[in-house]
C-alpha cells in the first residue's frame, strides 16, 4: 500500500491511495524498465477510476480529463524528469503483474528514454546499412560480467555490438539483448568467426561454415535470430582458403542469417582476393584493424598514415573499423600522446580519450571500444558536438613522426 501511495503522489494524482491496479493490456516484452508496450492501468479509488496511457495507445487523453489520466511521452520526447516518472509507472505495473514484477528486479536493466547522438551513423556500401560509428566490442570475460557490460551499454545509448566468438561470452551477450526489451531493429549486432588455421578451400569452408551455425546457436539464447553483420576475424594464409571462408559466408548471408559480410585484419591484397573473383557476388562492408594514434603510420599491412589506410579501405568499399582506439593491445599511448591529447581536450573540454577517438572519426573511420563503467560508455559517445580543429589534428597526426595525407 505505501509503494502504491508513493506512485500516486509522484504521478501528481491528488486522489485518495490506489486501492488496487488493473492490468488491461499485457507487456508485449518484458525485462525492461521501460519496455512496456500499449498499456492501460486503472487505479480504483472510492469507485473512481483513474487512467494512465502510454505511448502506443491511440490517441493521447481528451483534455477533459486531464485532471484525471496522465500522459507519458514517447521515448523521442523523454527528458530527465518524464524518464523519472515513467520509470515509476513501470515500477506500479510491476507491483500487479508476476511477469513485469521479474523484469523490474533487474536494476540494470536499459532505459528506452536513451536515445544514440545525432551524426552518429554512417551508411555502409555493400548493404552493411545504417551502421552506428561507435561499437562495443566484448572482451575475454564470463557470460555473467558480458551481460552485464552490454545492459551498461545499452542504459548508456550504445546500440552498435561487436560479440566476437574470441571473446567467448556470445551468450551472456545475447542474455541481454533479451532483457532489455529495445526493439531488434533498433541495435545493430555483428558477430564473429575465426577460421584462419584451416588451408585450402574445402577445409576453410567447412571450418567457417561450422563457425557460422555455432554464432546463430549462441545467439539464439537470446532469441537473436539474424545479424547485421559478421566478421572474419583473420584471414586464411592462402587465396584458396580465403574464398573459402568467403564461400560460406555468402550461404550465410543467402540464408537469411546476415545481412551483411566483413572482414578483420585483412591486408589490401587479402581484400582484392575477394573482389576479384568472379564467383564472388557479396563484398566486404567493413575491414577491423588496429588503427590508433600510436600506430598511425605503421597499420599491420597497410603501412601509410591513418587517413591514407582508411582511403585505401574506401577504394575496396570498406569502412575502417578501429579495434584498441585507446591503445588497448596494440601497446599504452605514451606520455607525448596522452599529453598532447589532454592539453587539445583542454581546449574543447573534452577529455583525452574523446579527443582520440574524435581524432578516429575525423580520419575517415569508425571505433569499436570497450569498458566496465557506465560513465566511460557515455563518454564515448559524447564525441559529436565538437570538431577538432585542423591545426590540432596537425599536432595528432604528427606525435608519431608522420603527417597525415589530406
Amino acid at each position: 500500500m505505501a509503494l502504491l501511495t508513493t506512485i500516486a503522489a509522484m504521478c501528481l494524482i491528488t486522489s485518495s491511495p490506489a486501492s488496487a491496479f488493473v492490468l488491461h493490456t499485457p507487456l508485449a516484452r518484458h525485462g525492461t524498465r521501460t519496455a512496456i508496450r500499449p498499456l492501460r492501468v486503472d487505479m480504483h479509488s472510492e469507485g473512481n477510476v483513474q487512467e494512465l496511457w502510454l505511448p502506443g495507445q491511440g490517441n493521447k487523453p481528451d483534455t477533459a480529463h486531464a485532471e484525471q489520466q496522465l500522459w507519458l511521452p514517447s521515448s523521442q520526447h523523454v527528458t530527465r524528469r518524464n524518464a523519472l516518472r515513467y520509470s515509476v509507472l513501470a515500477t506500479g505495473a510491476a507491483a500487479c503483474s508476476p511477469m513485469a514484477a521479474q523484469a523490474s528486479q533487474g536494476r540494470d536493466l536499459p532505459s528506452l528514454s536513451v536515445q544514440a547522438p545525432k551524426s552518429s551513423s554512417v551508411t555502409l556500401k555493400n548493404g552493411g546499412g545504417k551502421f552506428p560509428l561507435v561499437s562495443f566490442g566484448l572482451q575475454v570475460y564470463d557470460d555473467e560480467k558480458a551481460r552485464k557490460y552490454t545492459l551498461m551499454a545499452l542504459e548508456a545509448g550504445v546500440r552498435n555490438f561487436f560479440a566476437s566468438v574470441l571473446a567467448g561470452n556470445q551468450k551472456g551477450f545475447a542474455k541481454a539483448i533479451a532483457e532489455s526489451g529495445i526493439p531488434r531493429e533498433e541495435l545493430y549486432i555483428c558477430g564473429s568467426v575465426v577460421s584462419n588455421r584451416a588451408k585450402g578451400f574445402n577445409p576453410a569452408y567447412k571450418a567457417t561454415a561450422k563457425g557460422c551455425a555455432e554464432n546463430m546457436e549462441a545467439f539464439g539464447v537470446g532469441g537473436i535470430d539474424y545479424l547485421d553483420q559478421i566478421m572474419l576475424d583473420y584471414p586464411c594464409q592462402d587465396t584458396s582458403g580465403i574464398l573459402g571462408q568467403w564461400k560460406a559466408f555468402e550461404e550465410m548471408k543467402e540464408q537469411g542469417l546476415t545481412k551483411s559480410l566483413s572482414v578483420s585484419n585483412f591486408s589490401p591484397e587479402q581484400i582484392d582476393c575477394i573482389l576479384d573473383d568472379e564467383e564472388v557476388s557479396t563484398y566486404p562492408c567493413v575491414n577491423q584493424l588496429p588503427f590508433n594514434l600510436a600506430v598511425n603510420g605503421k597499420v599491420p599491412g597497410w603501412g601509410g598514415s591513418a587517413v591514407a589506410v582508411v582511403q585505401a579501405n574506401k577504394d575496396r568499399n570498406c569502412l575502417v573499423q578501429a579495434w584498441a582506439p585507446l591503445g588497448g593491445s596494440t601497446g599504452k599511448f605514451n606520455k607525448k600522446i596522452q599529453t598532447a591529447c589532454s592539453t587539445i581536450g583542454a581546449k574543447y573540454d573534452k577529455t583525452a580519450s574523446q579527443v582520440a577517438l574524435r581524432w578516429i572519426l575525423q580520419c575517415g573511420a569508425s571505433f569499436s571500444t570497450c569498458s566496465t563503467k557506465q560513465e566511460h560508455f557515455e563518454e564515448d559517445l559524447d564525441i559529436f558536438d565538437f570538431d577538432i580543429e585542423s591545426q590540432d589534428m596537425l599536432t595528432l597526426n604528427t606525435l608519431m613522426g608522420r603527417v597525415a595525407v589530406q
